[in-house]
């Protein structure tokens, strides 16, 4: 097993503050994040939404190689994109309201099928999708 970690210091009220996430395990970088970041333009900053979003492309795309090999069709390019929609909830407060993965593969030998298939269990069996659980999470999935 193993753990990763990232750390957020954050400055000042909701509306005018702002913060830094690290990533601390791999110390590749800290990304500036803000309220207007995650409820308006980004602005050079990055919202803890697009965060998951990174998460879950490259968890989704490593769960598909996988399963494509073991399918006797290894990958030779996936390019994964997800989306997360953030945004108020009935009630008040804010939720995240969805996620839509797209992915686009060339993968030689799978028929298109065979590949849409494939690409729906890694949505299901991707580690963040099932931490994502409580989340609607769609596919478009399409051979190149």
């Amino acid at each position: 097993m193993t753990d990763r970690q990232a750390t957020t210091t954050w400055t000042g009220d909701l509306p005018s503050g702002s913060g830094e996430t690290s990533l601390d395990t791999s110390e590749l970088t800290t990304f500036a994040v803000s309220w207007p970041a995650r409820a308006e333009e980004a602005g050079g900053k990055t919202s803890p939404e697009e965060l998951i979003a990174a998460a879950h492309s490259s968890c989704y795309c490593m769960q598909l190689s996988g399963l494509l090999g073991r399918a006797g069709t290894p990958p030779e390019r996936i390019r994964a994109t997800a989306t997360v929609s953030f945004g108020p909830k009935s009630g008040g407060g804010y939720e995240i309201k969805g996620i839509a993965l797209a992915v686009r593969a060339t993968v030689p030998g799978a028929s298109p099928d065979d590949f849409r298939k494939i690409a729906e269990d890694a949505k299901e069996t991707c580690p963040v999708s099932a931490a994502l659980a409580g989340t609607t999470i769609t596919l478009d999935a399409e051979l190149e």
